[in-house]
């Protein structure tokens, strides 16, 4: 399986990070070892001294293609949650400095935790998906699909063009703005509709 995301998705968060608007969808992967499920804790890695949380819609590649057509692209997931884009921002602005890729810096081991998927169409609620992610119990992000750049459908067909989406695929769409750091101790939770959906105690 792959982690396929979606960076700079969210106008509010380009602006709190300084960074351009990208001209097309800005693609980056993790790998599976990425992946974290099942509530299970998050260990900050050692090689980072400012690791941030990024909260997304998640969907999951519910059958395989390629270079698919908007008037097919609904038809590739059938499922999504929350998940979140662990970033080692530190390691990020370094690597951006020396202009050389960034993948340690967001592919890292348990970068990638991911909530308990829901039917889409239960949580695509009037057309959109409202989610947002907890902090010891405060709000730090709100999220809305209304708010993308790029659609669920122009990112699959996008995407498509360069891999083949294949069955039990994620696909991280972006992260609205309030992205910030996390500590030992902490505890994020998400919810999508109002229902909560992951669990993720930082150690």
């Amino acid at each position: 399986m792959k982690i396929i995301c979606i960076g700079r998705n969210y106008l509010d968060h380009i602006r709190e990070l300084d960074n351009e608007v990208p001209s097309a969808p800005l693609v980056f992967l993790k790998p599976a070892t990425a992946l974290l499920v099942n509530d299970k804790a998050f260990y900050i890695p050692e090689h980072s001294k400012d690791v941030h949380y990024e909260a997304e819609i998640v969907l999951k590649i519910c059958k395989n293609g390629r270079h698919v057509k908007p008037e097919y692209a609904r038809g590739y997931y059938q499922e999504a949650t929350i998940g979140i884009d662990f970033t080692a921002r530190d390691v990020q602005q370094a690597c951006k400095a020396a202009g050389h890729p960034w993948e340690i810096a967001k592919g890292f081991d348990h970068s990638a935790p991911v909530g308990r998927f829901l039917p889409f169409d239960d949580i695509f609620i009037e057309d959109h998906i409202e989610y947002e992610l907890d902090k010891n119990g405060e709000t730090v992000q709100r999220g809305d699909s209304r708010k993308m750049i790029h659609s669920f459908d122009e990112i699959i067909c996008y995407i498509s063009r360069f891999f083949k989406l294949q069955v039990g695929d994620y696909v991280f769409t972006g992260t609205p703005a309030g992205v910030g750091p996390v500590k030992i101790g902490d505890v994020l939770t998400a919810k999508v509709a109002g229902e909560q959906v992951l669990r993720c105690p930082v150690k």
